[in-house]
């Protein structure tokens, strides 16, 4: 590992390894969301291109950068390669994956009994309990400070299994947050309107800064053992290059929270033009039932519209701007 070659611009781009795990959940994963769109279109049925888009690509992609590209190749002898890999893994994977949608697809495209208990799975108990917002939040900050905190970073750069096993769990601890904030399957408490998620992104987005912002200040070195023994002689300062991590780690964590907040206003959006869609369908439905001799009859019980007599969240709202 000693020997590698002066990290420069073009070896960042050029420098690749196979990463085998890696490469299994990519195309695992790979496959079963495109199972899904085949499935969609055998029965006729659209699933956007965008979405697919962002899945392969943003998320996807994104485990294959950070596990096989350069940052894969020196994330054993610099600690920034290995800090802006596990950012990828635990915000910008996670974001590409949930913007392709996989869980509504997944309940679209499987049989009627699997998708039943799949919706089961995701409305129990546990999965509650772990994709709530606050819980989820913390999840991602635990993960990340055990990791650089703790002796786990330090064991994972000699044990291989267990540098995997950190890639998962990266992984799936910002998924638990992401996925279900993004989704438009209902797995999140009613409570957890657009506004409120968009709230709790831009929070998420400032406590997803202070783990870089302990490890760019913190005075203790970090694996300090590992990486001032098996660092090139190319390298720069270990207390430096921990700084640099923590940077990178900062600059990757407020990006993302960008991307991730316009695409929660996006959806708020959608949402409400449907509403408003569906509500105006209706009114003319209303509207086309109550003929003018109907009007003259006695009895306005049987005039009045559907939105004073009914209870319904979109009525009270109606009664409420009226």
């Amino acid at each position: 590992m000693e020997n590698l070659p002066r990290l420069t611009v073009g070896r960042l781009f050029s420098s690749w390894q196979a990463d085998v795990p890696a490469l299994l959940v990519v195309v695992l994963l790979g496959g079963l969301y495109g199972w899904g769109v085949l499935r969609l279109r055998r029965r006729g049925e659209s699933w956007p291109v965008a979405r697919t888009a962002a899945f392969a690509l943003f998320g996807l992609g994104t485990i294959v950068v950070a596990t096989m590209s350069a940052l894969a190749v020196y994330d054993r002898v610099l600690f920034w390669p290995a800090a802006v890999q596990n950012v990828l893994l635990d915000l910008i994977a996670p974001l590409g994956l949930a913007l392709g949608d996989p869980l509504r697809l997944a309940l679209r495209a499987l049989p009627e009994r699997a998708a039943a208990r799949t919706q089961g799975a995701l409305t129990g108990r546990l999965v509650r309990l772990f994709t709530f917002p606050l819980v989820s939040t913390a999840l991602v900050l635990t993960t990340e400070l055990t990791i650089y905190f703790t002796p786990y970073f330090e064991t994972a750069l000699a044990n291989n299994w267990l540098h995997q096993l950190m890639y998962l769990q990266l992984l799936l601890a910002g998924s638990l947050f992401v996925l279900p904030v993004l989704t438009r399957e209902e797995a999140l408490p009613a409570w957890c309107t657009h506004p409120v998620r968009a709230a709790l992104v831009f929070v998420d987005g400032i406590i997803d800064a202070v783990p870089g912002i302990v490890v760019m200040t913190h005075g203790t070195l970090i694996a300090g053992a590992w990486y001032l023994q098996h660092a090139p002689s190319w390298a720069p300062d270990v207390q430096h290059d921990q700084q640099l991590g923590g940077g990178a780690m900062v600059g990757i964590a407020e990006l993302v929270a960008l991307p991730f907040l316009l695409a929660i206003l996006v959806q708020w959006a959608r949402t409400e033009r449907a509403e408003t869609v569906a509500l105006d369908r209706r009114l003319d439905t209303e509207l086309e039932r109550a003929t003018p001799a109907e009007a003259t009859t006695e009895g306005p019980e049987l005039v009045r519209p559907w939105w004073e007599t009914e209870n319904s969240e979109v009525a009270q709202r109606i009664r409420g701007q009226r």
